[in-house]
């Protein structure tokens, strides 16, 4: 029996008007959430930037752009601004060429390759933990394991926790040794490069590195921009690494990232 595409008959203006902008009403839940807790905090947040505004005392002062020449100007402040542009800048590459080596090595079809991959994203679940930052700090103190490891090879470890050449090293080592999200995402990315690629280039004669160079990285390289940008974006929220394992900021505030001044200057010097 043919179906009839006539308009339905007897529908009131609402009806109707219900089912143009249906689809709307699915979006309501998002809206909510998105101007409840993004768009209304953004704005206050910058509104907030142009003031002097104490949350233990009442009133605002408008002061223009005098927060943002302080933040700009302020020794501290850049200081902190250039710790942790030099921490992202170390440890955003470190980490995606790890990342993306061990993710190449685990496409190949080995033995047990699958609890490989779990045993590296494993880091990436516990990095952001507190007692992983505990422990990270018991492995490079003065007299931890890593100096006790390099005791036996006759190395005379450094202070690392003291001293401000390796302190910075210390965070960042921990960053990098968290790659398996960025891991897996590679491993998902390498999946998708078609086998004929290879094959061809293998007929023609290209080398394993010849391949990955001119045909794993550029067809991957959404992926990569990706990981690049997510990984930066959480390189410049890192707090809890550094404020465990350098509760004061460091030696000379070699490790103060802005995440842990801002915190230093909300809930220590209110």
């Amino acid at each position: 029996m043919k179906e009839s595409n006539a308009p339905a008959v007897g529908r009131t203006p609402f009806q109707k008007w219900l089912d143009k902008y249906q689809g709307l009403f699915y979006l309501i839940p998002w809206i909510i959430g998105f101007v409840v807790f993004k768009a209304v905090p953004f704005g206050q947040s910058l509104y907030y930037s142009f003031t002097d505004m104490n949350f233990f005392k009442s009133g605002t002062q408008f002061v223009g752009l005098a927060n943002y020449i302080t933040a700009f100007t302020t020794t501290k402040i850049t200081k902190a601004l250039i710790i942790t542009f030099k921490y992202a800048f170390i440890t955003v590459p470190l980490k995606l060429i790890f990342a993306l080596f061990i993710a190449y090595i685990l496409n190949f079809k080995i033995k047990f390759v699958n609890l490989f991959r779990t045993v590296y994203y494993i880091p990436s679940i516990l990095g952001g933990s507190v007692a992983i930052a505990v422990l990270w700090r018991a492995l490079f103190k003065d007299t931890g394991v890593v100096n006790t490891i390099l005791g036996f090879f006759g190395i005379a470890g450094p202070d690392w926790l003291a001293d401000k050449t390796w302190a910075l090293f210390v965070i960042c080592l921990l960053r990098v040794w968290q790659f398996g999200s960025a891991m897996v995402l590679f491993l998902a990315a390498l999946k998708g490069v078609p086998a004929d690629l290879y094959e061809a280039a293998t007929i023609d004669g290209a080398s394993k590195t010849k391949q990955f160079f001119s045909i794993t990285v550029p067809m991957i390289t959404p992926v990569i921009f990706y990981n690049l940008v997510t990984q930066i974006a959480q390189a410049f929220q890192e707090f809890n690494g550094p404020y465990i394992i350098f509760n004061n900021g460091g030696p000379r505030g070699s490790v103060t990232l802005v995440s842990l001044l801002v915190y230093n200057y909300a809930f220590k010097s209110n």
